[in-house]
């Protein structure tokens, strides 16, 4: 009897897991958020959905810039988007923070979002569920020793991601973000200004999630992408908005 109980408990988890599995992807489907968002399921069942992007309803942008502050790039970088009245939202390297609160301060007094991307840039494939907490929380704590704000959004370095990455975010109350698919500038890569002015504006969509950075070992071509991006965008009539700006104007979960 026993022998026959542990098969039928097998069909009866499996089932169940279908079955969230299948709500999860009614809700996305119904939801106002495109279906290039998607859902990391867990082996116990629980989900989370990981944004890439945002209401294709309304002509609103979010622009976010990684791994700073930079002294010398952020500070044009805020200037320019003052210029435009453009809000953006910063994934923060913990150890950039604390060479630089200064920046740090004035972007959210500039009415930016500040966003977690761990303390020093590690790769969460490698890093045990641990370490990617410590990085997590020292990154958390920085940010509110010097704004008095817990970021609550969360980008993995390079935009990886697992399960270990989902719980730690899940304990502190935070959305993992990525980035739109046709949205990766590579500006890391120093590609000239025309090449991250092509990728981003000829590819932009209603909702879409621009991935830039503020901090670039060497010569960076993102400021002056920037002076072209901006105004280009601004004139088609979209509006720059912060990530969680643009989730309020999304149906989340």
């Amino acid at each position: 009897m026993k022998k026959r109980l542990k098969p039928i408990f097998i069909v009866f988890i499996s089932i169940f897991l279908i079955i969230i599995g299948i709500i999860s992807w009614i809700g996305i489907k119904n939801s106002r958020f495109s279906k290039h968002n998607f859902v990391f399921m867990d082996i116990r069942g629980s989900y989370t959905q990981v944004i890439t992007e945002g209401t294709r309803e309304e002509k609103v942008i979010a622009l976010t810039f990684d791994d700073g502050p930079h002294p010398e790039f952020t500070p044009q970088i805020l200037d320019l988007l003052k210029e435009y009245e453009a809000k953006a939202t910063f994934f923060i390297l913990g150890k950039q923070a604390k060479l630089y609160p200064d920046l740090v301060k004035r972007e959210v007094e500039e009415g930016h979002e500040l966003g977690n991307h761990t303390f020093s840039h590690i790769d969460v494939k490698k890093a045990s569920k641990e370490k990617i907490r410590e990085e997590f929380q020292k990154t958390q704590d920085t940010i509110y020793l010097i704004t008095g704000i817990k970021p609550k959004v969360f980008r993995p370095p390079y935009g990886f991601y697992n399960e270990k990455t989902i719980d730690v975010a899940n304990e502190n109350g935070c959305k993992i973000i990525l980035w739109s698919r046709n949205q990766d500038s590579k500006d890391w890569s120093s590609p000239g200004v025309d090449k991250i002015v092509n990728t981003v504006i000829t590819k932009t969509e209603n909702g879409d999630i621009i991935l830039l950075h503020d901090y670039i070992e060497g010569n960076s071509h993102t400021v002056d992408a920037l002076k072209v991006i901006l105004p280009h965008l601004k004139n088609k009539g979209y509006r720059f908005v912060t990530v969680s700006e643009l989730l309020d104007l999304s149906s989340t979960y």
